[in-house]
C-alpha cells in the first residue's frame, strides 16, 4: 500500500489516466476513490489537481466517444453485449433505456454517477442518432462534473483522507487483503441480488417451435411488446403486437377472453422484462400469458424482421 501511494505521488497523472480509462471502458475498477485520493494529495502539492482533472476528462472522452461510435455503427447489438457482461445484466437494458429516454443526451452529464448507466449511455446515444457535437458537449460536461467532484471531495476532506492513507500504509499487505475481501463481498452481493431478481420472475416460457404450433393450429395468440419506449424506437415492434409499458393491462387486453393465448416478448437478457409482464398478466387472470424464449431476436430469426412479418400471423385486436 505504501508503494501504491508513492506511485500515485510520483506518477499520479499517468495512473489516474489509466485507471479512469479502464473503468470507463466497463471494467469494475474503482476510479472515483482514486480521484478523491489525488484531490487530497493535491492540497499538499503531491499532485496537480488541474493535471489530474485534465487527464481524467481525456480518459473519459476517449472511452465515451469509442462507445458512442460503436453504438452508432452496431446499434442495439452493442447494448446487449454490454449488458451481458455487466454485474446486473437482467435489468441493465431497460433501466438505461428508460433513463435515456426520459432525459435525452442531457443524461450524459450525470451518467457517470449511476453504476451501469455510465458505460451504457454513450453507445445508446450513438444508437439513438445523437449528433457528434451534442454528444461531445454533454460528454465533456459530464466528465468535468464527475472528475471535478471526486477531486473536490478529496481536497475538502484531505486531512481525514491523509489519516486513512497513513493507516493503510502501516497495514501493508493487510490493507490489500481487506480491500480484496470488500471487493469479493460486493461481487457476492450483486450475485445474490441478481439471483433473487431472476427467481422473482421465474415462469414457464414458450419457445418459437411451440408458437409455430399454435399458429398452425389456428390459435393465433396476441403478441405483447414489453420493451421500453426507447427500445421500440431503435427496433420496430412486430406488426399487430400490443405495446405494454407497465402498469395496468391496456384496454385491448382487458377486452380479451382471459383464456386467450398471450405471448409477451422483449429484447433484454434472459427475457426478464417479458417474464415480469407475463406474471403481472397472470395475476390479472390471463393464465395463458407466457414470455417468448429468446424474445424479439428469436421471433426475427424465425419469421423475419418486423418489417417483413406478415401481419396475418398475429391476432388483430382493438
Amino acid at each position: 500500500m505504501a508503494n501504491l501511494i508513492l506511485l500515485l505521488q510520483e506518477y499520479g497523472v499517468l495512473i489516474v489516466f489509466a485507471i479512469v480509462l479502464v473503468e470507463q471502458i466497463g471494467l469494475p475498477i474503482p476510479a472515483f476513490p482514486l480521484l478523491i485520493v489525488a484531490g487530497a494529495l493535491s492540497v499538499d502539492g503531491d499532485s496537480n489537481w488541474l493535471a489530474v482533472l485534465s487527464v481524467s476528462v481525456i480518459a473519459c472522452l476517449i472511452s465515451d466517444y469509442s462507445w458512442f461510435r460503436a453504438g452508432r455503427y452496431y446499434g442495439k447489438r452493442i447494448l446487449r453485449l454490454l449488458c451481458k457482461i455487466s454485474l446486473s445484466p437482467d435489468y441493465c437494458v431497460s433501466q438505461t433505456e428508460d433513463n435515456f429516454n426520459r432525459w435525452g443526451p442531457k443524461a450524459l452529464v450525470v451518467a457517470k454517477f449511476i453504476p451501469g448507466f455510465n458505460t451504457i449511455a454513450p453507445p445508446l446515444a450513438g444508437a439513438m442518432g445523437t449528433s457528434n457535437g451534442v454528444f461531445l458537449g454533454f460528454s465533456v460536461a459530464g466528465a468535468i462534473v464527475w472528475s471535478g467532484t471526486g477531486i473536490a471531495i478529496g481536497a475538502g476532506f484531505h486531512t481525514q483522507i491523509d489519516q486513512v492513507l497513513e493507516i493503510l500504509s502501516t497495514m501493508g499487505t493487510t490493507a490489500l487483503i481487506v480491500l480484496g475481501v470488500l471487493l469479493v463481498l460486493f461481487i457476492g452481493f450483486k450475485y445474490i441480488e441478481r439471483k433473487r431478481f431472476r427467481q422473482s420472475v421465474e415462469i414457464d416460457r414458450i419457445t418459437i417451435d411451440d408458437l409455430k404450433k399454435l399458429l398452425e393450429q389456428g390459435k393465433a395468440p396476441v403478441l405483447v411488446d414489453a420493451r421500453s419506449v426507447t427500445a421500440q424506437m431503435l427496433e420496430p415492434a412486430v406488426p399487430g403486437a400490443l405495446l405494454f409499458n407497465g402498469g395496468e393491462p391496456i384496454p385491448e387486453l382487458i377486452a380479451l377472453d382471459k383464456n386467450h393465448h398471450i405471448i409477451v416478448y422483449c429484447s433484454c437478457p434472459n427475457d426478464v422484462t417479458a417474464a415480469h409482464v407475463a406474471k403481472e398478466l397472470i395475476g390479472h387472470g390471463y393464465h395463458r400469458a407466457k414470455p417468448l424464449h429468446g424474445g424479439l431476436d428469436a421471433w426475427n430469426a424465425a419469421f423475419g424482421t418486423p418489417r417483413e412479418v406478415d401481419e396475418g400471423n398475429t391476432a388483430s385486436v382493438g
